[in-house]
């Protein structure tokens, strides 16, 4: 039986390398709209973050996703990552 490879990416925060299944993607869309792809597949230019509490709270004291992905985030895609932890 042939084994499957497993996707691994980085956490921009923790320069970590984990599953792609461990992470959560945000995604900067060509129209320069900045959206949290749950499917792993929406276009544009996308970062990781570790589905963490801690992490995605560091990600935006140090603005980590606006030098990533190159445009300024606003507070509430840190707020429906958060939601989107606790569920």
């Amino acid at each position: 039986m042939k084994v499957r490879k497993i996707p691994m990416r980085t956490c921009a925060v923790t320069k970590e390398r984990c599953e792609k299944k461990d992470l959560l993607r945000i995604v900067r869309t060509p129209e320069g709209e900045v959206k949290i792809d749950l499917s792993g597949k929406l276009n544009g230019r996308g970062c990781y973050l570790k589905k963490e509490e801690s992490v995605i709270l560091k990600a935006q004291k140090g603005k980590f996703l606006n030098r990533a992905l190159e445009v300024e985030v606003p507070d509430s895609i840190y707020e429906e990552a958060l939601t989107l932890l606790s569920n």
